[in-house]
């Protein structure tokens, strides 16, 4: 896959709905041997929990999801349907329930487990995984938001930013749009700003959330 969204790091998020405790867990797993493993430590974890429900999706390999004893697609898929509507792959996701004694019925289960993944989601982020070119760029104080404007636009993420007699910028563009970056920086500036290529390399980066 040329380009996928993945976690930027490990996501924790905790909900609580009528005294029941729903605690979400989203790592990055690049093989499904990964997965089965954060899912064993988390059993382990807390084993003391009435629930550790799981899914997990695996870029070109498996997608599974687990109820572990809720009621039939009540927890597992609404987790993995989490998963799906952000299109994050190589990603597992754990969601810990401590029984608070009432119960919530099907719809209200959906709710939680899907409300539990997604705060996790939210918690650990989404990168992009794909090749990267790397760009530095000089520029003067009167163009740095209309450049850093034009750069969002363009997909790029500012990756550092070095203040002195002007801004030294260093931006992370996709691949396939450099040409257009430095054509529009060049325009934009009547040819004072002149884009220099660093360099290139297949990384996840962090984008913000759509």
């Amino acid at each position: 896959m040329d380009e996928m969204k993945v976690p930027s790091a490990y996501g924790e998020a905790e909900y609580t709905d009528r005294k029941s405790r729903f605690i979400g867990h989203i790592w990055r797993t690049d093989t499904e041997e990964e997965a089965l493993a954060r899912i064993k430590e988390m059993r382990e974890t807390f084993w003391d929990a009435r629930h550790n429900v799981f899914a997990y999706i695996i870029a070109g390999g498996q997608t599974r999801y687990s109820d572990d004893s809720e009621p039939q697609g009540t927890a597992g898929m609404p987790v993995l349907d989490v998963l799906r509507h952000e299109e994050v792959f190589n990603v597992t996701c754990v969601v810990t329930r401590y029984f608070g004694g009432v119960l919530l019925g099907t719809g209200g289960l959906v709710r939680a487990y899907s409300k539990s993944a997604k705060l996790a989601l939210d918690a650990a982020g989404i990168s992009v995984l794909r090749l990267w070119n790397r760009i530095l760029l000089e520029c003067p104080y009167r163009l740095y938001e209309t450049v850093l404007s034009a750069a969002e636009r363009l997909g790029a993420v500012t990756e550092e930013k070095e203040y002195g007699a002007e801004v030294l910028l260093t931006f992370l563009v996709p691949s396939e749009e450099t040409p257009a970056f430095q054509e529009r920086m060049t325009d934009l500036s009547g040819g004072i700003l002149q884009p220099v290529l660093m360099g290139q390399e297949r990384m996840a980066v962090p984008v913000k959330s759509s």
